[in-house]
């Protein structure tokens, strides 16, 4: 299976518009004021915020969260991963990723706002973005339908995690760390059990994972693109 691809970074400029923005989404949240005044903050003129950013303050929020897969990617990088077991890859990428969140107001914020019907399709694709990251760093191979029940799993998890640390008043936020042990230990035990299945081993087999860039879940490319 060809390697994951890495997704496009985040503009320079919508960098500077996130920055910007996140002091006042505490107050405001991911809205259209916010965005208007990181934009006067930045200088960016109308014309060019709108072709970063057509979706307005939901895009500006999505860029936000693509930045802290980046922050993970980063992170991830510069460690030895595979000198670690599994489980503590896993359970490190989980950590550097809540790490990499803009706060925890601005977190609410953009949960809150993903949770809307008319984006909630937008949120679970992020959500997805990011399991997939953490499953291509950490070194999974699959090349059948475990692809899509590994990120499925870690979705759920990465969302609970989220939802624990919010909440998270211990020092050094160790009760989130041992809220991800304690997800990750449930992971690898399901995985373990999956594979004694035999009618779903097979049907698993069966399925084969997507393709870069073409099919992912969450991603439309239409059949003619690049065709003229």
């Amino acid at each position: 299976m060809p390697a994951a691809p890495v997704p496009e970074p985040v503009p320079e400029d919508v960098r500077r518009l996130v920055a910007a923005a996140l002091p006042q989404v505490a107050f405001d949240g991911w809205s259209a004021r916010v965005l208007a005044g990181a934009a006067a903050e930045t200088g960016l003129d109308l014309t060019r915020l709108r072709a970063l950013l057509p979706g307005g303050a939901v895009d500006l929020a999505a860029a936000s969260h693509r930045l802290g897969d980046e922050a993970m990617r980063a992170r991830l990088a510069a460690v030895d991963l595979a000198a670690m077991r599994l489980n503590v890859r896993v359970a490190f990428a989980l950590r550097a990723r809540i790490e990499a969140l803009p706060g925890r107001e601005a977190t609410r914020r953009a949960m809150a706002l993903f949770t809307l019907p008319q984006n909630a399709g937008r949120g679970a694709a992020l959500v997805w973005a990011t399991a997939d990251a953490i499953w291509n760093a950490v070194g999974d191979n699959a090349t059948d339908g475990n692809w899509y029940t590994k990120r499925a799993i870690l979705s759920a998890v990465w969302m609970s995690t989220v939802t624990f640390w919010l909440g998270d008043n211990t020092p050094g936020f160790e009760a989130t760390h041992a809220f991800i042990n304690r997800r990750i230990a449930d992971v690898l035990r399901f995985e373990k059990n999956k594979a004694r299945i035999a009618p779903l081993k097979r049907l698993l087999a069966a399925i084969p994972a997507p393709l870069p860039r073409r099919d992912l879940p969450g991603l439309w490319v239409p059949e003619d693109a690049g065709n003229g």
